[in-house]
């Protein structure tokens, strides 16, 4: 990422978080679970996250980003990508110590002639200035 905003922060993620969920608008994905992989990059100030001590308090927990995403599966069946990846996008924005965030979602079952079928969607907490030292 090359936005300045990011310029002080490092970059944490998640890759290939495996779940069953309720989720598809077709027929055939409809009245069960299917396989979702999930990839997600936290950017994360160094201020907020260069341990003085080597404790997990001092830094963004993995295990926070893993809950996140099962709750929100939790909530029970959506019919879109688009629908889980933004509401798991704005509860890790929620995070005081996340910058930035990229969620990634995969279907990989749902054509055989394909890896996965998917989306990804980005956001920078919306609390952060658009240029280094403006308030707004």
């Amino acid at each position: 990422m090359t936005d300045p905003r990011l310029a002080d922060c490092r970059r944490l993620f998640l890759r290939g978080y495996e779940l069953p969920v309720r989720i598809g608008v077709h027929a055939f994905e409809q009245g069960h679970a299917q396989r979702m992989r999930f990839h997600v990059d936290l950017w994360v100030p160094l201020a907020l996250s260069t341990p003085q001590a080597d404790r997990l308090s001092e830094v963004v927990d993995y295990d926070f980003v893993r809950a996140r995403i099962r709750e929100r599966v939790a909530q029970g069946p959506v019919q879109l990508q688009e629908t889980l990846a933004d509401g798991i996008l704005r509860t890790l924005l929620a995070h005081p110590g996340v910058r930035a965030a990229r969620v990634v979602t995969e279907k990989p079952d749902v054509y055989p002639d394909c890896e996965a079928v998917g989306i990804e969607v980005f956001g920078i907490n919306p609390g952060v200035p658009s240029h280094p030292g403006s308030t707004g």
